[in-house]
């Protein structure tokens, strides 16, 4: 596997080509999700081939925002299928990568603890001091999308999404669960 060399060419490729308007599902997501990702899985006692596997995945979930938002984590898989050929990645290391991709789509449903882990690392941010900065993010992308209209249905759906959100690691859990259910409670307070 030419790791270093399919990460320069996804980041690059995202940088270059992914619509300007996505405010959330951005470049600096994907970084986020990488950093994340290495952080955890590291945690989690992953290493060698495993890691980068898990690293690759991290780096290519949300390519399918490449090409639109919908059905995004299977034209992710379509684009990994297409591309990690390329860079010396065989059929079951990419089916791999497509399992952990796939799990990330909400709700999440991770089969394998390097599932769990990208499924934590993408939601990372659930969990920590920059909560707000991010979660500003996505909702001008959901505004611009139509998705949502004002800050309090903006408020109801972040409470319904945290009170539904769960950690699957033991790291993510120690980590992020206790900042977590004090954004959400910050959060119910601004409705009462």
């Amino acid at each position: 596997m030419q790791f270093i060399e399919a990460r320069d060419f996804i980041l690059e490729k995202l940088r270059n080509e992914l619509p300007p308007h996505l405010s959330y599902h951005s470049v600096e997501h994907v970084q986020d999700v990488y950093r994340a990702a290495g952080h955890l899985g590291a945690l989690e006692g992953v290493a060698g081939e495993s890691m980068t596997l898990l690293l690759t995945a991290a780096l290519y979930h949300d390519t399918g925002f490449l090409r639109g938002p919908r059905d995004h984590e299977q034209v992710s898989c379509e684009i990994a299928r297409e591309q990690l050929p390329v860079f010396g990645y065989t059929e079951p290391q990419i089916e791999q990568i497509c399992g952990m991709i796939m799990a990330t789509r909400i709700p999440q449903a991770p089969n394998n603890h390097l599932e769990q882990i990208l499924c934590d690392a993408d939601l990372d941010y659930l969990g920590r001091d920059d909560f707000y900065q991010i979660g500003n993010r996505l909702f001008e992308e959901l505004s611009m999308y139509g998705i949502i209209h004002d800050e309090q249905e903006w408020n109801k759906l972040q409470i319904r999404f945290l009170e539904s959100h769960r950690y699957f690691t033991p790291s993510a859990i120690k980590l992020r669960k206790e900042k977590k259910e004090q954004h959400l409670a910050d959060i119910r307070s601004t409705l009462c």
